[in-house]
C-alpha cells in the first residue's frame, strides 16, 4: 500500500514536514512592507514641503534625483508587494494546479505592465518629455 492510499489523515502527512521554502517569501513580503512605510513617509513629507501641488511643482520636484529615484523605488515595490500577496491569495484559496498557474501568468503580466507604464510616465516626467 503506498502512502495516502487507505491510510488515516494522520498517516498520510505524518513525515511530510515542511517543503523549506516558504521562509523567504515570507521574509520578502516583510522587506517590501518595511519598504512601502518607509517610502510612504517620505512621499507624504515630500509633498506636505512642496510650496505648491500644481502640475508644474509636482514636475520639476518629480525632474529631480530626489524625487524621481525615490518615487521609481516606491513603484517598483508596490507593485512587487501587491503582486506576491496576490499570488499568496490565489495559492491558499484556488486548488487546480492549471487555474492557478493561469491566475499567477495574468497577475505577473499584469504586475509588469502596471509598473512599466507607471515608470515610463515618470521618466518622461523627470526627463522633462511632458
Amino acid at each position: 500500500m503506498s502512502r495516502g492510499e487507505s491510510a488515516t489523515p494522520l498517516a498520510r502527512v505524518r513525515g511530510l514536514g515542511s517543503a523549506h521554502h516558504g521562509g523567504h517569501h515570507w521574509l520578502e513580503e516583510r522587506f517590501t512592507s518595511v519598504s512601502l512605510v518607509l517610502l510612504s513617509f517620505w512621499l507624504l513629507f515630500s509633498l506636505v514641503m512642496l510650496p505648491a501641488l500644481d502640475r508644474g511643482t509636482v514636475n520639476e520636484w518629480l525632474g529631480s534625483a530626489w524625487g524621481a529615484v525615490p518615487m521609481a523605488l516606491f513603484v517598483i515595490t508596490a507593485f512587487k508587494h501587491g503582486l506576491d500577496g496576490l499570488k499568496v491569495v490565489v495559492d491558499d484559496y484556488v486548488h487546480e494546479d492549471g487555474t492557478r498557474v493561469g491566475i499567477h501568468f495574468f497577475l505577473t503580466m499584469a504586475a509588469i505592465a502596471g509598473a512599466a507604464v507607471s515608470l515610463f510616465a515618470l521618466a518622461k516626467i523627470a526627463f522633462g518629455a511632458n
